[in-house]
């Protein structure tokens, strides 16, 4: 068996995209690019929280299509423990940031009297 063969196959079996689900993700990423881009540019909404909702939904719509198809993560345990390492990542981030604005502006509140 040749060097290309073993990189080629993978020596983990991890499953890669077929050529199809590739563009559907490609399709969908496109169309939650373009939606609130044309929101923005457009000014198809008056109200600035609903403008905000739609960029909102639509990042958390293409995260999911980017984990399922680019990353391609699904309901096997390999990828469960990917999405929990992930769902940390994300929590650990949220804590620090959240802990971040809080010291911001206590001492913003305390020091500007």
């Amino acid at each position: 068996m040749s060097a290309h063969d073993n990189h080629a196959h993978g020596a983990g079996g991890e499953s890669h995209g077929s050529v199809k689900s590739y563009l559907i993700g490609f399709v969908l990423a496109a169309i939650l690019t373009i939606i609130p881009f044309w929101v923005v540019m457009g000014g198809g909404l008056s109200s600035t929280f609903a403008t905000a909702m739609v960029i909102l939904v639509a990042g958390v719509l293409q995260l999911l299509v980017h984990l399922v198809f680019f990353l391609h993560l699904d309901r096997s345990s390999a990828a469960r423990w990917n999405v929990n390492a992930g769902l940390f990542t994300v929590v650990v981030i949220g804590i620090i940031v959240a802990g971040t604005l809080w010291v911001m502006w206590n001492m913003n509140y305390h020091m500007m009297h």
